[in-house]
């Protein structure tokens, strides 16, 4: 919706600035210049990216709208399952875990928490490494090494997703001027006409130009930095859970561990301490 409304904002300040000066909006309605730039983008961004990344890019358009769905709660969350998940690990040894990760969507420990419950990725990402613990990791520094590695893969794929859209952006401009250039062609076809023919021709070239910069940076090159942003933040929460587990596997206490995880979050999503021990508190032991 901020998307959304941030787009709004930039088209009526551009077309209400226009507006303003005495400009006539139909001019602006060039419908073939339009489809000009626009199919060219759609079928250069095709063309050069395979098809998980088209694939991830159609499916990431929910991503820009809605942007990061990991806030304050959604940490504090993180950190009480995280915490009930130490706890029982702590008081009845790694193996007690073995029949919630093994069906992680019908474990009472995690739908205690159906926020986090509900994240597939991060949930996969957590049991997966706690299923090497019920198997016998113990080199924390390892198990750090192949968690950094997925992360740092998953990061990049991600990051392909929103450099793609950010191409796409940065190659509308220069179709505009191919839109433009197009347009004067046809206007020197057209050299014999009255001059307020030849005064319209020329501004539906113009208008070429004008609608492949103002969509590149307006529109698609702000789309490539939201999904980066939320990719970013993606980013974050992972390595969020991948601090705590770290810091479980070399012997901390359960509050101590929560506690890493909690200080490298950014200060707009990061829950007090006082926060945190209120919620650990009310937490219900699991078997």
């Amino acid at each position: 919706m901020f998307f959304i409304i941030s787009f709004i904002v930039v088209v009526a300040s551009v077309i209400g600035g226009y507006m303003a000066g005495g400009g006539h909006l139909a001019v602006l309605w060039m419908p073939f210049e339009f489809l000009i730039i626009f199919g060219a983008g759609i079928g250069a961004f095709i063309i050069s990216n395979p098809k998980p990344i088209l694939a991830a890019s159609a499916k990431s358009f929910g991503s820009i709208l809605k942007g990061s769905k990991y806030n304050k709660a959604s940490y504090l969350e993180l950190i009480g399952c995280l915490y009930a998940v130490f706890r029982l690990a702590k008081s009845k040894g790694d193996l007690a875990l073995e029949s919630h990760v093994e069906k992680p969507d019908e474990s009472p420990l995690f739908q205690s928490f159906p926020g986090f419950a509900k994240d597939h990725h991060a949930l996969v990402f957590l049991c997966d490494y706690l299923r090497l613990l019920t198997l016998g990791t113990s080199n924390a520094f390892e198990l750090e090494g192949v968690m950094e590695a997925e992360l740092e893969t998953h990061h990049g794929e991600m990051h392909t997703v929103s450099g793609a859209v950010s191409t796409l952006g940065d190659s509308l401009p220069a179709l505009g001027i191919v839109a433009a250039v197009l347009g004067v062609i046809h206007t020197m076809g057209s050299i014999t006409e009255p001059p307020e023919v030849l005064g319209h021709l020329i501004g539906g070239a113009l208008v070429g130009t004008f609608s492949g910069i103002l969509m590149a940076y307006g529109l698609v090159s702000p789309m490539g930095k939201s999904l980066e942003n939320t990719f970013n933040a993606e980013g974050q929460y992972m390595t969020c859970i991948k601090v705590a587990l770290i810091a479980h596997m070399q012997g901390y206490a359960p509050q101590v561990s929560v506690e890493f995880c909690r200080k490298i979050l950014t200060s707009d999503v990061r829950p007090t301490f006082a926060e945190v021990e209120e919620m650990v508190q009310n937490i219900p032991v699991q078997s």
